[in-house]
């Protein structure tokens, strides 16, 4: 990969240049043309656009789509593209971002450039970003208003994600009902107010029958819908003004819940966890829970991989500890079981976390986290980010940045009316179900940043 790259852009296309292929970096962009009265491609048919360019190399190389990096060439297959950045760059210029994985399952992070109309593109630039989740650069902006290619190492904190001090910003959460052919119910998390974030409600937009709930255990709110095949393709809007700040170790009046150390249903506790937590903190028994926190949280960044392939994103201790690999809810629900293993009272949450780098735009899905308690106070600890920059492994130890929004706390939650299948495991995207099982709405997320 290439060290410095300069990037002309033009500033008509900033905000679509800002939207990369995750929070912390930029897509770049060849000059665009004088205005055209040419009609917008739509995401849609960017999306067909590049799925239809991989289906067809992967046909014609006995199922696999090559890139070649410095070292060998890549034998990669589909895993998803990353619609939420899709865009257009200007007349007949598209970007697009891909997760390919190889036949180790190792998941690429690839961006596409793109020229033409719908039904006849090209691709003319093929990068990759991401290997499971680690860049290899990220993008930063100098005086003439170009972007320059970063290496990650040299990267500061605000390119690397991480907004320090205080964050304003608006939120909003975009859910569409299914089709559905019979009567279904959903609960959708209510962000509220806490020591570290101001949520308002500036509108809530919910067209079908909804009421709201109390989960008394952890204090979240919950609005609960009853829908009927008639609001099939509704949509659900929820915007948020928020006010957050960075989170550091606090101190909470009163005993720590003994429920931060008892099993939840997909975090269990004792057994192999005990063994592989008293493993971690081999030689520092007498050292403390926070010494025994940082060792167990080192174990993790050591040994798991984020990778957003195959079982994933259900917050199961026991896969990840079998597999070694996962995203947010893996990691953090293993650190869980560990602490909770070796008596650290430990506790997750859950929102989405805001691109530090431009200040509008889509978000990469939800973001979870972890705080545990030692030495009479609470630490907050993000140990899927600290994983893919290690340059930020001792920042994230301790604290969480200002640019993210929790949407509710706690596992296994309930709530009457609650969902047949039990307990919720954990809350950020609408459950939904009905006679037939359950339901998937497509939900968004995205933001605009306030100036400060």
């Amino acid at each position: 990969m290439e060290s410095t790259k300069i990037l002309n852009i033009s500033l008509l296309c900033i905000f679509l240049i800002f939207s990369s292929c995750n929070k912390g970096e930029q897509k770049k962009e060849t000059d665009v043309g004088a205005e055209t009265t040419t009609e917008k491609v739509s995401i849609e048919e960017i999306e067909e656009g590049i799925k239809a360019y991989i289906e067809k190399e992967t046909k014609s190389n006995d199922g696999f789509f090559l890139i070649n990096d410095e070292k060998h060439e890549l034998r990669l297959k589909l895993v998803r593209v990353h619609t939420e950045y899709l865009s257009n760059l200007g007349p007949q210029k598209h970007f697009a971002c891909v997760d390919l994985a190889d036949e180790k399952g190792d998941v690429y992070d690839v961006d596409f450039f793109l020229e033409g109309q719908p039904g006849n593109m090209t691709v003319t630039e093929t990068s990759l970003h991401k290997l499971n989740g680690k860049p290899f650069y990220t993008w930063k902006q100098v005086v003439d208003k170009t972007w320059r290619r970063v290496p990650v190492e040299a990267a500061s904190t605000e390119l690397l994600g991480v907004v320090e001090g205080t964050d304003d910003f608006e939120f909003k959460y975009e859910a569409v009902i299914p089709q559905i052919t019979q009567t279904a119910k959903a609960w959708i998390p209510l962000a509220k107010t806490d020591n570290f974030q101001q949520v308002d409600l500036i509108s809530m937009d919910i067209p079908v029958t909804h009421k709201i709930l109390d989960e008394k255990e952890f204090g979240n709110k919950v609005v609960y819908l009853e829908l009927s095949p008639e609001d099939s393709g509704k949509r659900i809007e929820l915007i948020y003004d928020v006010k957050r700040k960075e989170k550091n170790p606090y101190e909470v009046k009163g005993e720590v819940d003994a429920r931060y150390l008892q099993p939840n249903l997909l975090m269990p506790i004792g057994g192999r966890f005990s063994e592989i937590a008293e493993e971690a903190i081999k030689g520092k028994e007498s050292q403390g829970k926070l010494v025994h926190a940082r060792a167990l949280y080192d174990y993790i960044i050591d040994n798991m991989r984020y990778m957003k392939f195959g079982e994933y994103g259900t917050g199961n201790s026991v896969l990840a500890c079998d597999s070694k690999t996962g995203n947010c809810t893996e990691f953090h629900s293993l650190f869980i079981s560990l602490a909770r293993s070796i008596d650290i009272p430990a506790r997750f949450s859950i929102g989405a976390s805001i691109p530090s780098d431009r200040d509008d735009g889509g978000i990469d899905g939800y973001h979870c986290w972890a705080e545990f308690y030692a030495e009479g106070k609470w630490w907050p600890v993000d140990i899927s980010e600290g994983n893919k920059y290690t340059a930020l492994a001792t920042y994230y130890f301790g604290r969480h940045p200002a640019n993210r929004i929790e949407l509710s706390q706690g596992r296994d939650l309930v709530v009457e009316p609650g969902p047949k299948s039990g307990p919720i495991n954990f809350l950020a995207y609408p459950i939904m179900e009905s006679e037939s099982g359950e339901l998937f709405p497509k939900t968004t997320f995205s933001f605009v940043r306030k100036q400060l």
